[in-house]
C-alpha cells in the first residue's frame, strides 16, 4: 500500500477543507437515523480540523435519489445527529455548492463546520463529472476524503475533485487500510477467515483470495450449499448456484494445493418453508429431505467453528451465516460473533462490513471486535485486490504536498 498523503501533512488554519464522508446511514419509515455508527466514525476526523482552525466543509450522499432532489433523503437529520454528537454548530446549506454555499463559506470563520445537502441530488456527483467537480472544489482550498465506503465509486465527489485540490485522507480511512493491510500483507497466525452470505458470485474473488492467504476458511450461510453440491451432497430445497457448482469444486481443489483448509457446515437447521414461522428442525449434513430447505448453521457446526476460530491469532469475518434477519434462524451469526468476542482479547478480529457488521450492532458487540469495517462494498473491493478509485486518486507522500 502507498503511503498516501494524510490530513496532517497540511497546514489547515484558515483553510477550507472539503470534507468528503459516507453519511448514507440508514433511516426508518419516519426519516429517523436508525444507526449512528457512520456519522460517528468520521467525529476524530473531524474534531482534528476544527482543532486545527479549519473551516469545515462537510459533503455526503444519502440514498438513491437518482440526480434529483428528494426531500425525504435531505441531509438536515444527519446535520442535526452531527451537531449532537459532536456538540458543535453543523449548518446545513439548502444545496449543493451553490448561492446558498457560496454565501454560507464566504461567512465562515475558524472552525466552523458548514454541511452540503445530498450530493447525489446533483446527476453531476455519480455521471463523475467534471464541471460538477470544478463546482465543489470552487468552495474549498483542500480536500480530505473520509468516506471509506463510498471509495470504490468513481463519482465526482470521490474520484474527479481530486484533480482541482490538493487532496489527502482522513483519519477513518488511515484506519481502514491500516487494519486490512496487515491482514493481506502480515497477518498474525493461525489465520482464519468466515465468510458467509447468500451468493458465491459476490464473493468469487475475496473467496480465492482468501484462501490463498488464510490458514483456515469458515464458510456459512446460503453459499454453503453451492459448495456442499458441489462435493455430491443432496442439500434438499436450500438455495444454491447452479452454474456455480464447478467453481465451487474448483476453490477446494485450490484449497487443498495451498494446503488451506476449508470447512463447511456439518449440521443444519432447516425450514419447510421460507418463513420466519416456518416449521424447523436440526439436522446433519447427510439427512436432507427434499423439501428441507438450510436456513441456518446448526449448534455442532457452531461448536466447531467456535472452537477453530478460539485458537486464531487473526479472524477475518464477512456474511451472515444463516437467514438472521429471522430471530429463529440467527443464532449461527451470533454464535460466530460471540466467538470472535471470545478470542478478541487475544486476538486481532475484523469485521468486513456489510450484513456481518449489521449483525455484530444489533447484538451490542461492535466495542469488543477490534475492527468493524464502515465499508461493505469497498472493504471487499480493496481485499480482493481490486481498485479503489476514490483512494487511487489520492497522491502519496512523496509528491509534493
Amino acid at each position: 500500500m502507498e503511503n498516501k498523503v494524510t490530513i496532517r501533512d497540511f497546514k489547515l488554519e484558515g483553510k477550507r477543507v472539503l470534507l468528503r464522508v459516507d453519511f448514507n446511514v440508514p433511516l426508518n419509515s419516519h426519516g429517523v437515523i436508525t444507526n449512528d455508527k457512520r456519522i460517528r466514525e468520521a467525529i476524530p476526523t473531524i474534531q482534528y480540523l476544527v482543532g486545527q482552525k479549519a473551516k469545515v466543509i462537510i459533503c455526503s450522499h444519502l440514498g438513491r435519489p437518482e440526480g434529483k432532489v428528494v426531500p425525504e433523503l435531505s441531509l438536515r437529520g444527519v446535520a442535526d445527529k452531527l451537531a449532537q454528537l459532536i456538540k458543535l454548530p453543523v449548518v446545513l446549506a439548502n444545496d449543493v455548492a451553490g448561492v446558498d454555499t457560496h454565501k454560507l463559506v464566504r461567512g465562515m470563520q475558524d472552525g466552523d463546520i458548514i454541511m452540503l445537502e445530498n450530493l447525489r441530488f446533483e446527476p453531476g456527483e455519480e455521471a463523475n463529472s467534471e464541471e460538477f467537480a470544478k463546482k465543489l472544489a470552487s468552495i474549498a482550498d483542500i480536500y480530505c476524503d473520509d468516506a471509506f465506503g463510498a471509495m470504490h465509486r468513481a463519482h465526482a465527489s470521490t474520484a474527479k475533485i481530486t484533480e482541482f485540490l490538493p487532496s489527502c485522507i482522513g483519519f477513518l480511512v488511515e484506519r481502514e487500510l491500516e487494519v486490512f493491510n496487515e491482514v493481506m500483507n502480515n497477518p498474525k497466525r493461525p489465520f482464519v477467515v468466515v465468510i458467509g452470505g447468500s451468493k458465491v458470485k459476490d464473493k468469487i474473488t475475496l473467496l480465492s483470495t482468501m484462501i490463498a492467504k488464510a490458514d483456515t476458511v469458515l464458510i456459512g450461510g446460503a453459499m454453503a450449499y453451492t459448495f456442499l453440491k458441489s462435493q455430491g451432497h443432496n442439500v434438499g430445497n436450500s438455495s444454491y448456484e447452479e452454474d456455480k457448482i464447478q467453481f465451487a469444486k474448483l476453490l477446494l481443489e485450490k484449497a487443498e494445493k495451498c494446503g488451506t483448509e476449508v470447512l463447511l457446515p456439518i449440521d443444519h437447521v432447516v425450514a419447510d418453508e421460507f418463513n420466519f414461522a416456518a416449521n424447523t428442525k436440526i439436522i446433519s449434513t447427510k439427512e436432507f429431505k427434499k423439501d428441507d430447505i438450510g436456513m441456518d448453521i446448526g449448534p455442532k457446526t457452531i461448536k466447531l467453528y467456535s472452537k477453530i476460530i478460539s485458537r486464531a491469532k487473526t479472524v477475518f469475518w464477512n456474511g451472515p451465516m444463516g437467514v438472521f434477519e429471522f430471530q429463529k434462524f440467527s443464532e449461527g451469526t451470533a454464535g460466530i460473533a460471540k466467538a470472535m468476542v471470545e478470542c478478541s482479547k487475544d486476538a486481532i478480529t475484523i469485521v468486513g462490513g456489510g450484513d456481518s457488521a449489521s449483525a455484530i450492532e444489533k447484538l451490542g458487540l461492535e466495542h469488543e471486535i477490534t475492527h468493524v469495517s464502515t465499508g461493505g462494498g469497498a472493504s471487499l473491493k480493496y481485499l480482493e485486490g481490486a481498485s479503489l478509485p476514490g483512494l487511487d486518486a489520492i497522491g502519496t507522500k512523496h509528491e509534493e504536498v
